[in-house]
C-alpha cells in the first residue's frame, strides 16, 4: 500500500505544472517581433529602422494603451538610443523615427499604463 501512495504522490507532483498552466501564455510572435511575458502581460516589440511598435496582450485580450507611455532603450554594443512611445490605437504603443536595429540588438522597454505601476520588459532582437 505504501508504494501505491508513493506512486500516486509522484504522479500528482509531476502533473501539477500542467494542471496550473493557464491558457493564453502563447509567446509566439503575432507581428513578427520579439516576445516576452512580464506579470501576465505579453509584450511584443517590432523594431524596424523606421519605427518601434510595442504590442500588449493579456491572455488573448488586447491591453488598452490609452493614456499609457513607454520608453524603449536600444543597445547596440556601446551605442545607446532611447525613444518615447505613445498610444497608437488598440493595444499598441509606437514611435516613428530612425533607429539602428539588427540581429543582436538588445532593447529595454519601461511601460506605464494608466493607473498601473511601471513594468519593464527586456528583448533580444534576432
Amino acid at each position: 500500500m505504501k508504494s501505491l501512495n508513493t506512486l500516486v504522490a509522484a504522479i500528482a507532483i509531476l502533473s501539477a505544472p500542467a494542471v496550473f498552466a493557464g491558457a493564453g501564455h502563447d509567446l509566439t510572435p503575432r507581428h513578427g517581433g520579439a516576445v516576452v511575458e512580464v506579470k501576465d502581460v505579453v509584450y511584443e516589440l517590432v523594431a524596424t529602422p523606421e519605427a518601434l511598435t510595442l504590442y500588449l496582450d493579456d491572455h488573448g485580450r488586447k491591453v488598452d494603451t490609452t493614456g499609457g507611455t513607454a520608453k524603449v532603450t536600444l543597445l547596440n554594443g556601446a551605442e545607446k538610443t532611447e525613444a518615447n512611445l505613445a498610444p497608437a490605437g488598440d493595444n499598441k504603443l509606437e514611435a516613428n523615427g530612425a533607429f539602428k536595429v539588427g540581429s543582436g540588438t538588445k532593447a529595454v522597454a519601461v511601460v506605464t499604463l494608466a493607473g498601473k505601476a511601471p513594468a519593464t520588459a527586456r528583448f533580444s532582437i534576432k
